[in-house]
């Protein structure tokens, strides 16, 4: 473990802790920051920085996303200003999901909330932004089960180790801009118009979003009839399925090698051999055409046309840079894909009975409102409260002059922490 004073802003832009962009605000003056170096369960490197404010505290608010750095997190401030201790948790791969499996981050989370209990916080709270709302409820499921009771394998079939593995529970969750996981959010935005995944330009023209005869007219003048989103959204799901069953073949086709390989023992042939080694890496294209991103009389919110991509849809969906734009089959089952993964808010929401705060962005391109109202009728508590707030899906601000959303929402987050979780010491 490692430790370094960051109480100022000097300090935290000569530490690198302060991006200007992201959160101008810096951290409130008295707050020290410890980094921590961490082993999971598993064996897996992570870590997080603790920020504590100068008075004591018994609770801890944490952040995570599964695959995203979260140490300059615009809550951050807000947190440790309310008096609270902050906890910015770093999944095993950071800035890559390519092989994240959701149910083996369960691990990363679990070492990191293990550490807070050592160090002696009472309460925990779960703050999930975007990917970190999955990630963190289906954690919250899991812990709340008996150890035989929780997921024993992960979807494309490798052993979870979670039966045995130690998972504090959890006092209260803060669900920021929550989509309804991240293989929910791809089965809303994939583009059922390909024709061919080994052909990332072929087109069924009958599906294509982005074609004038389907209702495609740019910014101002795209309309899509009932019965195109409706065929839309059931060849989506087709197109899911049929990557559901391409991850499955992979899995299978490499573990039947890896079976000769062990019967043969010396004698197994090379093929067998590399087959057996081998992980394939699926290239899913085409993956931002959310039809309510274009056409936005679809669940009306203050959202502006195009997605978090950018406002080309050419670009955006035909471009290299995209969600679960490459994959190995475990992570596409257990992380892209809206059939299998079980790191959807509709799977896990019933199982969160504590307090929790929900805030939704009114101009987020991702998380729209009737998702948002899905989710927080789905969860399980009777203690949840459902805030809606100018913004886009990172709290900026939605016109040039307003103020931005994520001040609003550091605000409600500090005045619901402390009516919920009042100092105790």
């Amino acid at each position: 473990m490692t430790s370094q004073d960051t109480s100022t802003p000097a300090a935290q832009a000569t530490a690198g802790l302060l991006n200007t962009d992201w959160n101008p605000r810096g951290l409130p003056d008295g707050v020290t920051t410890t980094n921590v170096v961490l082993r999971t369960d598993d064996g897996a490197a992570t870590g997080g920085s603790l920020y504590t404010p100068d008075t004591p505290t018994d609770t801890v608010v944490c952040v995570m996303h599964p695959r995203e750095f979260m140490a300059c997190h615009y809550l951050i401030p807000d947190i440790v200003g309310a008096g609270y201790a902050a906890w910015s948790q770093s999944p095993r791969s950071v800035g890559n999901d390519l092989r994240l499996e959701h149910e083996i981050a369960l691990h990363d989370v679990a070492a990191g909330l293990a550490e807070l209990k050592r160090r002696g916080y009472r309460r925990i709270v779960l703050l999930g932004n975007s990917g970190g709302a999955g990630l963190y409820a289906l954690y919250t499921q899991q812990s709340a089960l008996p150890g035989a009771e929780r997921i024993t394998r992960t979807p494309g079939g490798r052993s979870t180790g979670l039966a045995e593995l130690d998972m504090p529970q959890v006092d209260g969750l803060v669900l920021v801009g929550p989509h309804p996981g991240q293989g929910a959010l791809l089965m809303n935005c994939i583009d059922p118009s390909v024709a061919d995944e080994a052909d990332p330009l072929s087109v069924d023209a009958s599906l294509d979003p982005l074609a004038p005869a389907n209702g495609y007219g740019g910014p101002k003048g795209t309309q899509y009839t009932d019965d195109f989103v409706e065929r839309y959204r059931v060849a989506q799901r087709r197109r899911v399925e049929r990557l559901d069953k391409l991850a499955h073949q992979l899995i299978d086709t490499r573990l039947a090698a890896r079976k000769r390989v062990k019967a043969a023992g010396p004698d197994a042939s090379p093929e067998d051999r590399r087959a057996a080694a081998h992980t394939p890496i699926i290239n899913v294209w085409r993956t931002d055409g959310d039809l309510r991103c274009f056409d936005l009389s679809k669940d009306p919110s203050d959202r502006a046309f195009g997605s978090l991509w950018g406002r080309d849809p050419y670009a955006s969906n035909y471009g290299a840079v995209g969600f679960a734009r490459q994959c190995t089959p475990e992570s596409w089952l257990s992380t892209w894909s809206g059939i299998s993964s079980n790191a959807t808010l509709a799977k896990t929401a019933p199982a969160i009975t504590q307090p929790v705060l929900v805030v939704e962005y009114t101009g987020d391109q991702a998380c729209f409102p009737g998702d948002v109202r899905a989710i927080v009728d789905a969860i399980g508590s009777h203690d949840k409260r459902h805030e809606r707030i100018r913004g886009d899906h990172h709290g900026r601000a939605l016109k040039e002059g307003e103020a931005p959303g994520r001040l609003e929402a550091g605000r409600l987050l500090a005045d619901w922490l402390r009516a919920t979780f009042p100092a105790s010491l």
